[in-house]
């Protein structure tokens, strides 16, 4: 038996080193000398890699703090390239547009740019460019809460204070908000457009007063503090209640009315109307489809106490305002009043007038309504208009009886922040007693947003 393991020893190694010729032998062993390859450089990355961590551990406080120092370094130039900070420390988005427009006017556009009623006579027709309409705007937001709320805020400027002309622009207070914000509810403080009244015409020819004023816009930007809150019953359909305390203008105590883009009465000046504090309410119930159709409908009111003399001419106003898109490529929008002794609210200022036996409200029935095809991303198109209708029984001889503004416009988007615009409108004024005045506007305006 023991004779016969060498030989069993020496046949088990011939078998081996016969088999080890065939193919299958020789794969295996090269993909095992293919693993020791491998293994080999990975050894060597990893000595190199612990060579560089020792060499790291050794370096001195002062090498690491100035290679720290550099880094942070670069971080702060890049936040500040695109943040700024107020002195408390909170950030705060600078925005607005650099807006140009250069116009035609007709005749009777009443020495202004954008005419909001066609004075009784006629002008020389006028053209210009101007840059008086661009806006400044600053948003800031807290990141601290306030009674469990969230502090945001917005304040817009413009340039259109002044005149016309190239060096006499002066800076002026569009609107300021200060917001708390809860899941379902927020407190506004500031100067806004009124409660009933939020949307406007999408335009860039007329940006220093809203679109279609004293043509059933109510755009009278005004300090106020409203209250609003929201019900979602399911993620589709919803109500949104706004209440709110709004100042009003009074109305006389100034040459030119309450408001120098609209003409005062041509009988001249008003006795002075003493207003109380108004209160407005909006109570808003949307419904969603998708994410490109929905529909807004939102009923309002207004009322506050005024006094002319011994007079009583409060304001009352119902009203009406929605949104409709019902596919990607339609949206409408619009606004309807009706009413009594308005002008406070950006109307014409002919809010009531004096009689015989005292002062009496002016009644008023107006609106506007606006078509939106927004054709593509970069392109679209608006075709809206608006009037004021007040009550002809109310008023005397020369004043405005009724008042239209019609216009259209192309906007074409060559940029995420440059836009241009093409605008076309007619004022069309009705005077009583006299007769009708038109004026027509053409505006082309690009805007750079930023």
């Amino acid at each position: 038996m023991k004779r016969l393991l060498p030989f069993t020893l020496l046949l088990c190694l011939g078998v081996a080193l016969q088999a080890q010729n065939t193919p299958e032998i020789r794969e295996i062993l090269d993909r095992l000398k293919k693993l020791e390859d491998a293994n080999r450089v990975l050894n060597d990355e990893v000595h190199s890699l612990r060579q560089e961590l020792a060499a790291a551990r050794s370096a001195t406080p002062a090498e690491r703090s100035e290679e720290q120092a550099q880094v942070e370094k670069a971080r702060i130039e890049d936040i500040a390239q695109s943040k700024v900070e107020a002195s408390q420390k909170l950030p705060i988005t600078i925005t607005g547009m650099a807006l140009f427009n250069t116009y035609i006017n007709g005749r009777y556009n009443g020495g202004t740019e954008n005419t909001v009623t066609a004075p009784l006579t006629p002008g020389d027709a006028t053209g210009g460019g101007s840059l008086r309409q661009s806006i400044i705007g600053l948003q800031y937001d807290s990141p601290q809460m306030v009674f469990g709320g969230k502090v945001t805020g917005a304040i817009s400027l413009d340039l259109f204070g002044g005149s016309a002309a190239s060096l006499d622009h002066l800076i002026r207070l569009r609107t300021a908000t200060i917001s708390l914000d809860w899941t379902n509810t927020s407190i506004l403080f500031g100067q806004d457009k009124p409660v009933i009244s939020p949307r406007d015409p999408n335009s860039y020819a007329q940006v220093g007063v809203s679109p279609l004023t004293g043509a059933g816009n109510l755009w009278l930007w005004q300090p106020q503090v409203r209250l609003e809150q929201r019900f979602r019953f399911t993620n589709n359909f919803g109500v949104r209640a706004q209440v709110g305390v709004v100042q009003t203008r009074e109305l006389g105590d100034e040459s030119s009315g309450y408001n120098s883009y609209v003409p005062a009465p041509v009988t001249g000046a008003l006795p002075v109307e003493h207003a109380q504090p108004g209160v407005e309410g909006r109570f808003e119930v949307w419904r969603q489809w998708g994410e490109n159709t929905r529909i807004e409908i939102a009923p309002g009111f207004h009322e506050n106490s005024s006094t002319v003399g011994a007079s009583n001419v409060d304001s009352h106003l119902f009203s009406l305002d929605w949104l409709i898109k019902p596919v990607k490529y339609i949206e409408f929008t619009g606004f309807f009043y009706n009413g009594q002794n308005i002008a406070n609210l950006g109307a014409l200022p002919q809010g009531f007038v004096p009689r015989y036996n005292g002062t009496a409200p002016v009644h008023s029935t107006g609106g506007w309504a606006q078509v939106r095809f927004p054709v593509t991303e970069r392109l679209a198109f608006d075709i809206y208009g608006g009037r004021q209708d007040d009550q002809n029984s109310d008023l005397h001889a020369g004043y405005i009886g009724l008042n239209q503004i019609y216009a259209a416009n192309a906007m074409y988007r060559f940029a995420p922040n440059v836009m241009l615009s093409l605008e076309a409108s007619q004022v069309r004024t009705t005077y009583l007693g006299i007769g009708n005045r038109l004026n027509n506007h053409v505006d082309l305006a690009v805007a750079y947003f930023f």
